[in-house]
């Protein structure tokens, strides 16, 4: 028989993640003559990556000039889309964006798809630096029987559905089921197994969208279990500071291994919505149901850790345990996505190969954020990570390693998008979506209602 590796808790217990506090990094110290030409810059996304390189470079060179092109037509990336609605305190770095976007040496060009209808070898020859710093779209597949069936979703799609990812507005998951399995124990699944279980009228005043939050109001789901391959000191999720790491990790490990008491089994069979986490468990299959056409279950094989430190692997022992649910969200891990044949790009470890955020054997490129380290840490990682990009570019700039001569930047793409019937979308264009947004939210309390329709957004800006 299989150990028992599993934790329980009533969903009254639920404790929320925080992220851990910012960290400073120092000035670069840098220092540039008034009579140099203004530095032409580029920087591709406009999520926390792309925002905090052009921060950086704004701050420490005082003629340099940022354009930052987004494939979405508004800004922000994951802290607008990835963010879960009921953390809204962590979307106040919104602010500090804004701030950047409405300096007079940044320009916001959204609807703008870079490796279709720009290259990256037009953006270097209009620009005297590129960064790259476009995140990871994509999520990491299990690559297991019966992934295809019906009832099985990646939690990337799963937050980009109740975030307003306007790639995923119509993905209509069905939660008539009972039971749910979330595959991975990092914070976004946490997110999707507190958003699945919270009372809808306590996600009513935010900026969950309006399809979700009716989804959510005829759920069925009561149950969420949460897997990992290996156990509670490897979990990957981060803790709030009120609960310290160890003594939660004591608690994980004493009930990981003892068998729940009378009263513990009467509270979680009176429990109304719960939650889990379950160790040691590995997927091997989702399980369909007698007809085959959506998933019914999931086949976990047993694990057991192996080696010291960081060489520790989870293995499988042989046995196995059915879990039965009827949602499956694969929550294992974004991934980036090569951009542009001119990029290099390492598909096993999903990024663009750098040294310090210089793309190799590509003069001028670079890059910041989940393309250039991989889709790891929260967003105060990302942004030390991003000025650590930006001072190497200042650091380059100076040494004169980059073009030397005027660019024509924006003014030549703008020209080129003209040509390729492409229609960017300016910051003050997305300040009056915004307002729409709001306005809109007013009516129910929100502090927005998401537009979700890229063709009604450029209908409301006239287009």
């Amino acid at each position: 028989m299989a150990p028992r590796c599993w934790r329980w808790w009533p969903w009254s217990s639920w404790t929320r993640t925080r992220l851990p506090p910012s960290r400073s990094i120092q000035n670069s110290g840098q220092h540039f003559s008034a009579q140099e030409q203004t530095p032409q810059i580029c920087v591709v996304g406009s999520g926390p990556a792309g925002f905090y390189t052009a921060q950086h470079l704004l701050k420490h060179h005082s003629r340099a000039h940022v354009d930052i092109y987004e494939k979405q037509l508004v800004p922000f990336g994951l802290v607008r889309f990835g963010v879960a609605p009921d953390h809204p305190e962590v979307k106040n770095v919104i602010n500090t964006f804004t701030q950047t976007a409405r300096s007079d040496r940044c320009a916001f060009y959204g609807n703008v798809e870079v490796g279709r209808d720009v290259t990256v070898q037009e953006l270097r020859d209009a620009y005297h630096a590129v960064v790259l710093s476009y995140g990871a779209e994509d999520h990491q597949a299990l690559d297991i029987p019966g992934e295809e069936l019906p009832g099985v979703f990646s939690a990337r799609a799963f937050v980009g559905w109740y975030n307003g990812l306007p790639e995923n507005r119509e993905l209509a998951p069905d939660l008539s089921c009972d039971t749910a399995v979330i595959l991975g124990q990092g914070n976004v699944a946490l997110d999707v197994a507190r958003i699945l279980l919270t009372p809808p009228d306590h996600l009513e005043k935010t900026d969950i969208t309006e399809a979700a939050l009716g989804a959510l109001r005829q759920s069925r789901v009561k149950t969420v279990w949460i897997v990992g391959r290996r156990g509670p000191l490897q979990v990957a999720f981060t803790i709030k500071a009120a609960r310290p790491r160890k003594r939660l990790m004591e608690l994980l490990l004493r009930t990981a291994t003892e068998k729940p008491g009378v009263e513990e089994a009467a509270r979680r069979a009176s429990a109304s919505r719960a939650w889990g986490l379950r160790f040691f468990r590995s997927p091997q299959q989702v399980l369909p149901s007698p007809d085959g056409r959506r998933a019914a279950g999931i086949r976990l094989a047993v694990t057991r850790l192996e080696g010291i430190g960081e060489a520790t692997r989870a293995v499988p022992t042989g046995d196995v345990e059915d879990l039965p649910c009827g949602l499956v969200l694969s929550s294992i891990g974004y991934k980036s996505c090569p951009i542009d044949p001119s990029v290099p790009f390492d598909p096993k470890l999903g990024v663009v190969p750098n040294m310090e955020g210089r793309v190799v054997d590509v003069p001028g490129l670079y890059c910041s954020g989940w393309v250039k380290r991989g889709p790891t840490g929260v967003i105060t990682t990302t942004m030390t990570d991003s000025f650590l990009t930006g001072q190497i570019l200042l650091q380059d700039l100076k040494a004169g390693h980059l073009p030397s001569g005027p660019r024509p930047g924006s003014a030549f793409i703008k020209a080129l998008l003209d040509s390729r019937g492409v229609w960017p979308v300016s910051f003050s264009d997305w300040e009056k979506l915004d307002a729409e947004e709001v306005s809109r939210g007013q009516a129910s309390g929100k502090p927005r209602e998401k537009l979700l329709d890229p063709q009604e957004m450029l209908r409301l800006l006239g287009h």
